[in-house]
């Protein structure tokens, strides 16, 4: 299985849709996700931070990752930006299918 569900987070719905729409349009993700109103909490050079934030839930597959990494990391100001990529175990087969579709990636 190469899909991949990639986490992100931001810290505004706008700055969430730019780096959607560039990860879409680019052929990087198939979709993306932007689920507002969560609160991460995390330690930052020694101090702790609590700031309310977007996710971005991206799905892509393994061999864009690298591609998708970048896109985020050259539209995003924070200093190191959440990308953490999951392995997709099992998905229904005609979504899946799309999903390579929609990336360019070989079925």
């Amino acid at each position: 299985m190469d899909a991949i569900i990639v986490l992100s987070t931001v810290g505004s719905e706008e700055l969430g849709v730019e780096i959607a729409a560039a990860l879409v349009e680019n052929g990087e993700a198939a979709c993306v996700n932007i689920l507002p109103g969560i609160r991460s909490v995390y330690r930052w050079k020694g101090e702790l931070c609590r700031d309310a934030e977007h996710l971005l839930i991206i799905k892509s597959v393994q061999g864009k990752f690298d591609a998708v990494r970048e896109r985020i990391r050259s539209l995003h100001p924070y200093e190191v930006p959440e990308v953490l990529a999951i392995p997709v175990a099992a998905g229904d087969a005609d979504y899946l299918q799309w999903l390579r579709l929609a990336v360019g990636a070989t079925l």
